[in-house]
């Protein structure tokens, strides 16, 4: 009977334990999708596809680092020793073997035999090992035996708990295993099923497990901002989701060394855990992952601080985490953590400043993923030679004080430098990619929901495209050329420049000042067309519009007359740019379409979808590309014939009318038709800038260029415009009042008296409201990055004072942008100014030294609103070009009346819509107001 009751009882537990397992299957059993499958299909074939060989200097670090592994195996087991000699390794240190050990293979260090024996052994290995609770592996094991062990290498019969972070780094690896090594998946999957992957999972986060002195295990959330991000990525790729731990927050800037650096909030002192911010996080994600989201940024942002504080001490700084070669034998050299800037700590935040070193690994990840930085490359050339004398791989750095290398060797040192390599041999592909994780319902980066950016108050159409992987390192000389896009050869070479039309400079940049045209400049690089010579309105997405094609223009007239170009390259893009202008397809065969897909030149709508049958044209971006090819003219006189080709090209009989501008729009109608509508524009500040841009070539526009009575609206005590009193239309569009276009138009053609009425109660209100509540204001249209991704940080909006509005006309309360360009311009105009001297300081570390400034910051919360934009870097390197020409009007006059543009107005009735008379509508003078254009009917 006993015996019965206990077998009863065996039996129960059985079932208790069946049912448990089946409700972990039944829970966090991950199911692989559609996508995630097809991921590891189509890559497979990819992962031997070596595009770019490696030197054979880098054939030589690759051979070293690979030798690390070779004289650290473990025969019994199949693992390898995570530092140099001693038996000891995590899950982490086996993820980085089983990257190494793809790498090798591929690279051609090992051969397939070799590869598959090393593979076999490691995997029985691990499918053998004891775990943690019979959940998961044990925090650290014994290299050689396999046996749980704690920190010291002695075995310890219950083991000391898991890593949650470690877990999700050698799923990762197991990922980029099966992909390229399908044979491997059903070994793979039989591993993962015998985890208990669901216990690591709560509360949406990561969760390690820790054994207390009373013997009971402890749950802790694991990870802070960039490994919990890195980490994370490893689950989802198995089909596990833990969003909150995906998401960047909780974090904050601190500004480290003149850059804005992001660190987690969740620091030592309130949770016991560290959040330092190292460089080998960001590394893995962009050499694995690729950049997604705000990561690319804040990669950038912990290199610029390294680099910035080489600047600043001479001290080559790249910092990570790393075995040191005495004791501690592990520290975390950082750019910050807990509170303290560059501090170098034990895991319970111990200091050990004394002991902060260059890291080898960091130098490589940096050098790699951002091969056009001069920085990365001084840290690089420091330690590429760093090798054991014995073969035993790379050492793990250099130490800052005593000069002296780190000779503590190391699979993760070695594991890493094979990835970048691979990484490199790969033409710098992500080893996994976005595509294969979900993404965020927050758009990527600084993702828009538009292609080209709308003219104000239209309202853009979401085009259905999937997401790509950001590439990780920005290319400086341009977008890698894709499939299919057209290549447009460059116009002839022009004449020599003519010396008497350089613009001189009243004096040259500042260091700092430099330093703000090359940030700025850096926009123009990164989003380059090599092949179409087209620049991107914003960095998200490919897609132009003439007014992004302006700003363009204009930011390379900037970078010349600042000496940041060179003639030569100034030269090779300028004839670029005309070449493909001169090819873009028109609308009707009169103008310009509205928007045109910077790779293939073909017309698209504001959501980047293709539209064959056009969408119309703005007059208003005509008039800011205008201005700038007038100026270009000025100033360049050797363009002249290139440039008035183009613009005779076009047709003017619609886009001008009864001395106003009007531009098209096109709808569908019944029975399939597409109707072209065509009406008057009257967005305030556009209309007028526009204008200007219109009579530099003799364009008679009297009724949209400034001037006449204005409606304005009481602000902070100030009357602020909202719109022209005006009879010919009865349109109630878009009736906002923002600074932009008020800012270009004193830019570039200075204040005449009537725009000067208009200006100055603008900048007065904002000042007003900063002096009310403290609030910086900088009105704006501007993207941010959520939606609406477009807003109107207005001064007066739907007849509200500091409406803040989506091109729907909908409020965004939260949406609220201070303009870094705004900041910089106002600095520009009102150098005097109290207020545009604090909108300046409030503006100008709003940058990523790689990609350009951002649009500015959130004034609820300060945080910067991540997005690119080619008028936000054109407008901040005009307002710098402004300030070191004595505030002279940028644009400048043509005497050249003799061109091939002035010649066909003289000659009439062209049937195209020439101005009547062959003379400019506008003059430069100069008064007691000081220099600007004004119109010949106004004087």
């Amino acid at each position: 009977m006993l015996y019965k009751q206990r077998q009863q009882k065996l039996w129960r537990w059985m079932a208790l334990f069946l049912i448990g397992t089946l409700l972990q299957f039944l829970f966090y059993a991950p199911v692989r999708t559609l996508a995630q499958s097809s991921h590891v299909a189509a890559n497979s074939a990819s992962c031997s596809s070596i595009t770019a060989p490696l030197t054979p200097e880098e054939q030589t670090y690759a051979r070293a680092a690979w030798q690390y592994f070779v004289k650290n195996y473990q025969p019994a087991t199949g693992f390898t020793n995570s530092t140099g000699g001693y038996p000891s390794g995590t899950l982490w240190d086996m993820g980085n073997y089983l990257m190494a050990l793809n790498a090798a293979r591929w690279l051609n260090l090992t051969d397939q035999a070799d590869f598959d024996a090393r593979l076999n052994k490691f995997l029985t290995g691990l499918g053998n090992l004891k775990l943690f609770e019979d959940a998961l592996p044990n925090k650290v094991y014994n290299a050689a035996t396999g046996q749980m062990v704690d920190y010291t290498n002695n075995p310890i019969e219950r083991g000391i708990g898991w890593s949650a972070l470690d877990v999700g780094r050698i799923l990762a690896a197991f990922d980029v295993i099966r992909t390229c090594h399908p044979q491997y998946n059903d070994w793979l999957k039989g591993i993962i099923a015998k985890w208990q992957v669901g216990r690591s999972l709560k509360d949406e986060q990561l969760f390690g497990a820790t054994v207390l002195p009373d013997n009971t295990t402890l749950l802790v959330q694991e990870g802070r901002l960039g490994y919990e991000e890195y980490a994370v990525r490893g689950y989802q790729l198995w089909g596990f989701a833990a969003p909150k731990a995906l998401a960047l927050e909780p974090y904050k800037m601190v500004e480290i060394n003149g850059v804005q650096i992001p660190v987690d909030t969740r620091d030592f002192q309130s949770t016991n855990a560290n959040n330092y911010v190292v460089s080998e996080s960001y590394i893995l994600e962009g050499i694995e992952f690729g950049f997604q989201r705000e990561l690319g940024d804040f990669a950038a942002r912990v290199l610029e601080a390294q680099k910035r504080r080489y600047d600043a001490t001479g001290q080559l700084t790249a910092v990570t985490e790393d075995n040191i070669d005495q004791e501690p034998y592990f520290l975390y050299n950082t750019v910050y953590a807990n509170g303290k800037n560059w501090a170098t700590i034990t895991d319970t935040n111990q200091p050990y400043p004394q002991f902060r070193s260059i890291s080898t690994k960091a130098a490589f990840g940096w050098r790699y993923l951002f091969p056009d930085n001069a920085y990365a490359q001084k840290i690089f050339d420091a330690v590429k030679d760093l090798r054991s004398p014995d073969g035993g791989g790379f050492y793990a750095g250099i130490y800052e004080e005593s000069k002296q290398p780190n000779k503590a060797l190391t699979g993760n040192t070695n594991g890493l430098i094979l990835e970048i390599l691979y990484y490199k041999a790969r033409g710098n592909r992500p080893l996994i990619g976005s595509s294969a994780v979900s993404q965020p319902s927050k758009p990527a980066n600084n993702n828009t929901s538009s292609a080209a950016t709308p003219p104000p108050g239209e309202t853009p159409k979401v085009a259905q495209t999937s997401t790509t992987p950001t590439n990780s390192s920005p290319p400086i000389s341009g977008n890698t050329p894709q499939v299919g896009e057209m290549t447009i050869a460059p116009i002839p070479p022009v004449g020599n420049p003519d010396p008497s039309s350089t613009l001189k400079l009243a004096r040259p940049l500042t260091v700092v000042e430099r330093r703000y045209a090359e940030a700025a400049w850096r926009y123009f690089q990164a989003n380059y067309h090599v092949r179409s010579g087209l620049i991107d309105d914003r960095s998200d997405f490919q897609g132009a519009t003439l007014w992004g094609l302006g700003d363009y223009l204009a930011a390379l007239h900037a970078v010349r007359s600042l000496e940041i170009i060179t003639p030569k390259e100034f030269d090779q893009r300028t004839r670029h740019l005309l070449a493909a202008l001169t090819q873009l397809p028109l609308f009707a065969g009169e103008l310009p379409h509205r928007g045109y897909d910077t790779r293939v030149l073909q017309p698209i709508d504001y959501g980047g979808n293709p539209v064959p049958q056009g969408n119309g044209w703005s007059a208003l971006d005509i008039g800011r590309l205008l201005a700038a090819l007038y100026n270009l003219k000025s100033c360049h006189p050797e363009y002249t014939q290139a440039v008035d080709q183009i613009v005779l090209d076009w047709s003017y009989l619609r886009v001008v009318r009864d001395g106003v501008l009007s531009s098209a729009t096109v709808t569908p109608g019944k029975e399939g038709r597409y109707l072209t509508r065509v009406n008057l524009e009257t967005r305030l500040g556009y209309e007028e800038y526009a204008a200007r841009g219109f009579q530099l070539w003799g364009f008679e526009v009297e009724g949209s260029a400034v001037g006449g009575e204005y409606q304005t609206t009481l602000v902070e005590g100030v009357e602020v415009p909202t719109q022209r009193r005006r009879t010919d239309t009865n349109s109630k569009v878009n009736q906002y009042t923002v600074s932009n276009p008020f800012l270009l138009y004193a830019l570039e053609f200075g204040l005449d008296p009537q725009m000067r009425s208009l200006f100055e109660p603008i900048f007065q209100a904002q000042a007003a409201r900063y002096r009310r509540t403290d609030t910086l204001t900088a009105s704006a249209t501007t993207l941010i990055d959520r939606k609406p991704y477009t807003v109107h940080s207005t001064i007066t909006g739907k007849g509200e004072p500091w409406q803040t509005l989506g091109d729907d006309g909908q409020t965004v309360p939260q949406g609220r942008m201070v303009s870094t360009a705004v900041g910089f311009a106002y600095h520009a105009l009102l150098p005097e100014t109290q207020y545009s001297q604090k909108l300046f300081a409030g503006t100008t570390d709003l940058y990523n030294p790689l990609a350009g400034f951002y649009e500015g910051f959130y004034e609820t919360t300060g945080k910067t609103a991540v997005g690119f934009t080619s008028s936000t870097n054109s407008m901040i390197l005009q307002s710098l070009l402004y300030t070191v020409t004595n505030r002279q009007p940028l644009i400048r006059p043509s005497s050249a009346m003799q061109s091939p543009w002035w010649q066909a107005v003289a000659q009439g009735d062209s049937g195209r819509g020439l101005p009547r008379i062959a003379k400019s509508r506008v003059r430069l003078i100069s008064d007691s107001y000081g220099s600007y254009w004004m119109s010949d009917s106004s004087r």
